[in-house]
């Protein structure tokens, strides 16, 4: 929304209670009237209410702490290290910077896998270029996941499976018959005794 000789902030300023719900809003509605002047105060007032230093300390850690758990996809790590920046908006790290170490926390895999993507060192990249790698990335192993689970969703019904379990049970117990029946059984002592003899 842009009005003529209004700057953004202005607009923004006048806009933002209606993006808020919850406690958020409460806070909001009960700041004194024209206790805010400017976009710069109201960002000020709200970081300093829902994010106390200590807090943002804690989610700035977590960002640059973050690493790829051992059993995470691409897409899951991702989708996981983007919760962290979204839970601290202040954060303050450059797009380069939260690259890095997005980059750094993946495992060898996957580090090689966008290597590959850019035609070289990932890092090389402009920080645009690298986000399109990665977002393609992330798009191509989402949609694959979601066919695997699709895939067994639709063919782990139980009587399916149970008849399957059932059928191959079966199989197994004739398998055990057949190799008894081709086993001769053992001779006895008697009749050894008898063919060394004569």
């Amino acid at each position: 929304m842009k009005f003529p000789n209004v700057p953004s902030t202005s607009v923004k300023l006048m806009l933002f209670l209606f993006s808020l719900e919850g406690a958020a809003r409460i806070w909001l509605e009960k700041e004194p009237p024209r206790s805010i002047h400017t976009w710069d105060d109201l960002v000020s007032k709200f970081i300093n209410k829902f994010f106390p230093p200590s807090k943002t300390t804690n989610l700035r850690n977590e960002i640059t702490r973050f690493q790829q758990k051992i059993d995470e996809t691409f897409y899951e790590a991702w989708d996981r290290f983007n919760d962290l920046l979204r839970a601290c908006p202040h954060h303050g790290f450059s797009e380069l910077h939260q690259l890095d170490t997005f980059y750094n926390a993946l495992n060898s895999n996957d580090q090689d896998s966008l290597n590959s993507a850019a035609g070289g060192n990932f890092l090389d990249k402009m920080p645009r270029e690298c986000l399109k790698i990665i977002e393609s990335k992330s798009k191509v192993r989402q949609s694959r996941s979601k066919a695997v689970v699709a895939k067994v969703n639709t063919s782990s019904s139980t009587p399916a499976v149970s008849s399957d379990v059932a059928e191959l049970k079966d199989m197994v117990r004739a398998l055990i018959l057949d190799k008894k029946n081709q086993t001769p059984a053992p001779a006895p002592v008697k009749a050894i005794e008898q063919s060394c003899v004569t």
